[in-house]
């Protein structure tokens, strides 16, 4: 299993078309049979700070994603949005604990 936590920043004048981007980037990665979880959340403490959290099945997956029509299309949209920046950590999971339990 594959855990990845994204960051990207970008001016809070462009939230708006984030949001827009990230709804349909949710919807449709959602629907690849190898993705857990993914989503997109704004920070309370910094505005433009955009974080990314997702969960896959397998490299495979992840890989499959990278080359999907909707991917391209969000890196497309990207541009337009003039990120400050990004980060994007992949870690590799060998176990899962509910904590709540």
């Amino acid at each position: 299993m594959l855990v990845i936590g994204a960051e990207i920043r970008i001016p809070e004048e462009n939230m708006d078309a984030m949001a827009e981007l990230a709804r349909t980037m949710v919807i449709e990665t959602m629907k690849e049979e190898e993705c857990v979880t993914y989503a997109f959340s704004q920070d309370f403490s910094e505005p433009g700070l955009v974080r990314i959290f997702e969960v896959w099945k397998s490299q495979e997956g992840l890989d499959a994603h990278f080359a999907t029509p909707h991917m391209a299309a969000f890196q497309q949209g990207m541009v337009a949005l003039s990120p400050k920046g990004t980060i994007a950590n992949k870690y590799e999971v060998s176990s899962v604990v509910d904590m709540m339990a």
